[in-house]
């Protein structure tokens, strides 16, 4: 019966169950292990540190002339679409890592541990959500010195990057729920791939919609990449939110309400 409802419930554990605080202070001990790792392995910071670099170098000068008339003006619409793009991105890493150390044996190592068995799971989200936060940063520290400006204030600003990293934060439990199935790292990261670049390349992260086939525009117009790039437009450079906003939270909300219960149920069978 108790082995039953362990595996049922991965929140329960042996040293933290009812105590939320103690659960707490276990996963930031996680979570600061798993940002230590990062740091000894710069490779692994790659994602959110050159990729939104290199793409808004190459896009803006090498496209913005033909599809904006100056890369400046292309600049202006670009940086919000590679926001989206790249921190949906870089929910993939927490799959990959998560897969990773379960192959290797260490979660073997977590469970002789007098912690909750969710700890590794809740401290491994609560790192990636500070990737969310560095690549979102990046993202406008790199465009703010190529010339782009936020045209609202500073409250709306922050409003965009807490957005986009919650978006990701939501899309990570579905990378969590894919890295329980994959059979390895490389799995996970094919499959989140898959996923996650037809949403960033069929969406209005680098053109506007209504220059699409109608075909393809009745799935943009639904692409939670498109709302959220639409929302970090309007929320620097000013604009309608409510219309993107209900969108973007709707995405926020169903994927956290479908995928983050699917992910602790694996997680639970898998450790």
């Amino acid at each position: 019966m108790t082995t039953a409802t362990t595996t049922a419930n991965p929140l329960a554990g042996a040293a933290g169950a009812g105590k939320p605080f103690t659960l707490i202070r276990h996963s930031a001990a996680l979570a600061k292990r798993s940002l230590l790792k990062t740091m000894r392995t710069p490779e692994a910071l790659i994602d959110v540190t050159l990729q939104p670099v290199i793409f808004l170098l190459l896009f803006t000068y090498v496209f913005g002339g033909a599809i904006a008339g100056s890369q400046s003006a292309y600049l202006r619409y670009l940086l919000p679409g590679i926001l989206a793009q790249t921190i949906a991105m870089s929910a993939t890493a927490i799959g990959v890592n998560m897969n990773t150390d379960i192959s290797k044996g260490v979660f073997d190592r977590f469970r002789s541990l007098p912690i909750a068995r969710s700890a590794p799971l809740v401290g491994a989200v609560l790192a990636d959500f500070v990737r969310y936060a560095l690549v979102a940063v990046i993202t406008l520290g790199v465009g703010y010195a190529m010339g782009f400006r936020i045209a609202t204030d500073p409250l709306r600003a922050g409003a965009g990057l807490l957005v986009a990293a919650t978006f990701a934060l939501a899309l990570s439990w579905v990378s969590v729920f894919i890295g329980m199935l994959a059979r390895t790292p490389g799995a996970v990261q094919g499959f989140m791939f898959l996923l996650v670049l037809p949403l960033s390349f069929g969406s209005s992260t680098f053109v506007q919609a209504n220059t699409l086939p109608g075909w393809l525009q009745a799935f943009v117009n639904v692409n939670p990449i498109t709302h959220l790039a639409g929302l970090s437009r309007s929320l620097f450079l000013g604009g309608p939110v409510a219309g993107h906003f209900f969108w973007t939270a709707g995405w926020i909300i169903g994927l956290t309400a479908v995928f983050m219960p699917l992910a602790l149920r694996a997680y639970g069978r898998k450790v």
